[in-house]
């Protein structure tokens, strides 16, 4: 095992245990990890731990899980660890105390090719808003989000009809490799870092990624199809486009749409009228066309193909429904 540097991971998801595993791989000597605290989930409110917890347990790393990152108790159990580096990958934020206390520095894995994109769904609003290109960014953490000094980034192209959770699970390894090769040019002292924000960007092209919620996940089917086909995919399969389906015999139902396909062409209907042939397939006005609907799921039910949607719920549809 490498002696050099003691690391402190902080990440939460999936996400980060990625790269949390590639460092243990690769030799870094891990001393703790610090993640959310468990959370009651499920029927029977069990509690859950987080991926990285897991991950940690499993491979005898100390984990910390602070319910108040701003208790002056918490630096000290950190600083016990004698960290020279510290990694932050989909965490919360965290204060001057914590980021500044390792020797080497703390740095973040952002996934998109700062500046722009930054916030908390950055994979969800870069597809939404139809970008080809996104990627991965190591920086180190400063008082603003987002805003440190760029350490090294890499590029992905994204399909025309890739998802967010595609797309995620692509730049989860990327981002790994990049975490380690981050580590390895800090302890080498090759790091050629530059300002994040160049005076080449003018600060009006950036976009944001701002949180989202459900309210910001509702169809607005008087868009075009391209739009709507980018919105279904930004937000598939978490947290999930959704509209309304008013029905004669169930009333309003809440039906989620994971995959899409645009059709642009002229309508046949107002936005948002849903046509079908209640065997196989599914699609509903839009603006300029119309969207076929691939992956559904009703409230409550589970994810299916819009056969197999039919083939369970097809009572609910006329030929022509209006919604």
């Amino acid at each position: 095992m490498k002696t050099s540097p003691r690391i402190i991971f902080f990440g939460t998801p999936d996400f980060a245990v990625a790269s949390l595993d590639q460092l243990v791989l690769s030799g870094y000597s891990v001393a703790a990890v610090v993640t959310a605290p468990d959370k009651p989930a499920g029927r029977g409110l069990k509690e859950k731990i987080s991926p990285v917890k897991e991950f940690s347990l499993k491979h005898g790393i100390p984990v910390l899980q602070p319910l108040n990152m701003k208790d002056p108790v918490f630096p000290e159990q950190l600083a016990a660890y004698k960290p020279d580096l510290q990694i932050v990958i989909a965490f919360r934020m965290m204060p001057r105390q914590v980021w500044a206390l390792p020797p080497m520095g703390t740095f973040n894995l952002h996934a998109s090719l700062l500046p722009q994109y930054r916030g908390a769904a950055p994979i969800n609003r870069a597809i939404m808003n139809g970008e080809h290109e996104t990627g991965v960014t190591t920086f180190f953490l400063n008082e603003q989000i987002d805003a440190g000094r760029i350490l090294f980034s890499e590029k992905m192209e994204i399909g025309p009809d890739e998802t967010a959770g595609e797309l995620h699970d692509r730049l989860m390894k990327t981002g790994s490799l990049l975490v380690l090769k981050t580590v390895d040019r800090i302890v080498s002292g090759d790091i050629g870092e530059i300002p994040l924000e160049s005076p080449t960007v003018d600060p009006a092209s950036l976009k944001q990624a701002p949180k989202i919620f459900k309210e910001d996940c509702r169809i607005n089917w008087n868009q075009e199809v391209i739009t709507i086909h980018n919105f279904i995919r930004g937000l598939s399969p978490h947290p999930g486009a959704y509209t309304d389906l008013n029905t004669a015999d169930a009333g309003a139902l809440n039906l989620k749409i994971f995959r899409s396909l645009p059709e642009q062409t002229n309508p046949d209907g107002s936005p948002g009228d849903f046509l079908t042939d209640g065997k196989s397939w599914i699609k509903v006005a839009a603006k300029d066309g119309f969207i076929h609907l691939l992956e559904v799921q009703l409230s409550g039910r589970k994810v299916m193909s819009s056969g197999d949607f039919l083939r369970g719920f097809g009572r609910i549809f006329p030929e022509t429904h209006g919604i």
